[in-house]
């Protein structure tokens, strides 16, 4: 059973984060400069194999598509061009920078590590995977991928 991979997409810097090898829990890999994204995936599926790739999606209160996903869409795609063979899903990704926030306070980082973004986006990035985990979608999905 391979790996999940879970990216919390930025323009400049994506979080990413990944489950163990049994799909029980999702830890933080690395922030990447969004340009040197897919071939940061590449490598690490390569090394590490990976089923399939979570990646959140920017969604409003009103549950519809954000104004970052024109961003979103063309680095999805590239993406996929680039892993054509690996599974790309998007899951909501709403108030997952406040939870990595608050999951910052709990930890007891200091002030000025909270004010690391690229920590964040990677903290972000593991809220995501891990919903992602304990949701009904990969729940009925598990068994097919």
């Amino acid at each position: 059973m391979g790996r999940i991979l879970g990216i919390d997409f930025g323009r400049r810097r994506c979080g990413v984060a990944a489950t163990d090898s049994l799909r029980i829990v999702a830890s933080g890999l690395a922030t990447v400069p969004t340009a040197k994204l897919i071939d940061f995936v590449r490598d690490y599926s390569a090394r590490e194999g990976v089923d399939l790739i979570v990646v959140g999606e920017p969604r409003t209160l009103r549950d519809e598509p954000s104004e970052s996903q024109r961003y979103l869409r063309p680095a999805l795609d590239r993406l996929r061009k680039a892993l054509p063979q690996m599974p790309v899903v998007m899951f909501d990704e709403r108030f997952t920078s406040v939870l990595a926030h608050k999951a910052m306070l709990d930890g007891g980082l200091p002030k000025m590590a909270r004010r690391d973004k690229a920590l964040v986006d990677e903290i972000s990035a593991t809220i995501i995977l891990n919903d992602y985990l304990g949701s009904r979608a990969y729940q009925e999905s598990k068994y097919k991928i």
